[in-house]
């Protein structure tokens, strides 16, 4: 997938376009200037590599998933049962593709995806101000 130039002729953001701290640029420091010095000593998938890490990196939603704190809610007994009788359950029965689940609902694939990318609409019993 290529990617609109925003910057250089071989479309790579320039340094001083990418906000650092809330968008303060930070001055050069010598982490900055020893990686630079340890990418020119990379081959080329290396540096793909290291590039696809360092977006990832700076991608707000991977961020945010990376620094989420970890589940710490209790499962209560109804869940335990619950799963415990859908493990049972799976014991004596094939499981059901989701494909076939949405069918029954009239939907696709195609549909699932689009609905997971949607912003819900405001509810209509909603308080207006």
């Amino acid at each position: 997938m290529k990617r609109a130039s925003r910057g250089s002729a071989d479309g790579r953001v320039p340094a001083a376009a990418i906000p650092v701290n809330g968008g303060r640029r930070l001055a050069m420091s010598s982490d900055i200037r020893h990686a630079r010095q340890l990418l020119d000593h990379l081959a080329p998938d290396q540096v793909a590599a290291v590039v696809h890490v360092m977006e990832a990196m700076l991608d707000p939603v991977s961020h945010a998933l990376a620094n989420a704190p970890m589940e710490d809610e209790e499962i209560s007994a109804e869940e335990e049962q619950a799963v415990a009788e859908a493990s049972e359950w799976l014991k004596h029965n094939k499981p059901i593709p989701h494909e076939e689940v949405l069918a029954e609902f009239g939907l696709t694939m195609a549909d699932w995806e689009r609905m997971g990318q949607t912003p819900l609409p405001e509810e209509s019993n909603s308080p207006s101000h």
